[in-house]
This record gives structure tokens, sequence and C-alpha cells, in this order.
């Protein structure tokens, strides 16, 4: 059976992905780090769909968590494999740089950057021997122009960007696509605490815009229909940055 790992699961984004490839017939494996009513809400809201989840629980930033879940899945599930990656899972900690701690710096390139690595790496193995597979990492219109107080956000999701650019040409021949989408203010936990009425007057588009919308991409790029795009990065942002 081929599955869907969406790492950040549990809330925004990830939630709305996991709801999305559920809706596709894929059997979602939704990770979180702590969260767990989040994920488990997450879980019940595929299952109402008529889907299947399981939960995952690991810190995508470290390398022996990532290891160890992904390893006992596998024990669990022989002759099943992670067909769909979509790697989302990221945090913010917003400071101007004079300002910012080692601790913030890390934090933030350890989630994004080191966790696509971790998980990424851990998972090609099985794409590259079925000759398939969808790679889906989740960046910010942060890792494409910059935000001023985002010198780490901003660095973590625009190396993403160009390490998802690399790995596409490495694993284009086994018909394994990697793809990047950059949303741009999307409401969410995240931009809870950004003042949205007068970023929306910078949007074209005068909205933030929905989880469901950046998860009916994931959905597209997960398909066989895009099996002739990868290295891409796809903004979906209003045309806030264009």
């Amino acid at each position: 059976m081929k599955y869907a790992l969406v790492t950040g699961g549990s809330r925004g984004i990830g939630r709305a992905i996991c709801l999305k490839l559920a809706a596709m017939q894929y059997p979602v494996l939704i990770n979180y780090k702590s969260n767990h009513d989040a994920a488990n809400e997450t879980r019940l809201l595929v299952e109402a769909i008529g889907g299947k989840a399981e939960l995952m629980p690991f810190d995508t930033s470290n390398a022996k968590e990532a290891d160890e879940a992904v390893s006992l899945w596998q024990e669990k599930h022989e002759g099943d494999s992670v067909a769909v990656l979509v790697n989302n899972a990221g945090i913010r900690m917003d400071s101007m740089m004079v300002f910012m701690q080692n601790e913030q710096w890390h934090q933030v390139i350890d989630t994004t950057l080191n966790g696509f690595f971790y998980v990424t790496r851990r998972l090609l193995k099985d794409m590259l021997t079925s000759r398939w597979g969808r790679i889906i990492n989740v960046a910010s219109l942060s890792g494409l122009k910059g935000l001023p107080g985002q010198t780490n956000y901003s660095a973590a999701k625009a190396a993403l960007i160009g390490a998802s650019k690399a790995l596409a040409q490495e694993v284009g021949p086994r018909k394994v696509t990697v793809n990047v989408i950059a949303p741009g203010f999307i409401e969410t936990d995240m931009t809870r605490d950004l003042d949205e009425k007068q970023l929306k007057q910078m949007i074209p588009a005068g909205r933030f815009g929905r989880p469901e919308e950046v998860a009916a991409l994931a959905g597209f790029l997960a398909s066989d229909e895009a099996a002739y795009i990868t290295g891409e990065v796809i903004s979906v942002n209003g045309g806030l940055y264009t």
C-alpha cells in the first residue's frame, strides 16, 4: 500500500494537506512533535471523510528520532511504502538579527532544513526502487523575497528551495518529482500574531489565503497528472510577490 506522510500535519496547512491526500485515497501518516490533541483531531477529521490515518510523532529536527520513527513504521508495515512525502514542518522565531539569539537561529533552521534532510533521505530509497514518488516541500514567500525580522526563517526556506531544485535533478530519472509550494500569508496559527488588516492591503487578492487553497496545489503535485512537473517553486500568495 502506498502511504502519504505529512510532517507538521496536525494543524493549519499540514492538516489541510492531510485531508486533501486522504480524499485522494492515500492512507495518511500525520507527523507532529508534541501537540497530540491537535494531531488526533486531524486523524478524526480524516476518518470522518472515509480516509485512513495514523499518528507518527517525532521531532523532524532530530535525526535519531526521525530514523527510529520511520524504521519502526516500516517494520510494522512490511511491503508498504511512503510514496508521497510532504515536508511541511516549520517554526517561526522572529527577531531582528541584531537581537537574534543562537537558539532562534538554529531551531528554525533545524526544523525546516535539517528536518527535510533527515526525513527525505530516509524515504528516498523506496521511491527510487519503485520508480515513483512525490516529494512536496512547503517553503514560504519569505524564502523567495526575504522578510525583515525573519532572517532565520527566510534562510531556512530559501535553502529548502535550493535543496529541492538539486534533488529534483538527482531523482528525476527514477520518476520521482520534487516540487516546492511557497505560500504567502495563510490563515493559520503561525500567522495569528500578524496584523492581517494592514498586511492584506499589500495583497492584490485583498485577503489572506486559506489552508485548503495550499492543499489543493499539494494534491495536484501528488497526482499522476503532475508527472512532468519537477524542480518548480509555485507560489500561493494572492499576487503579493510577482
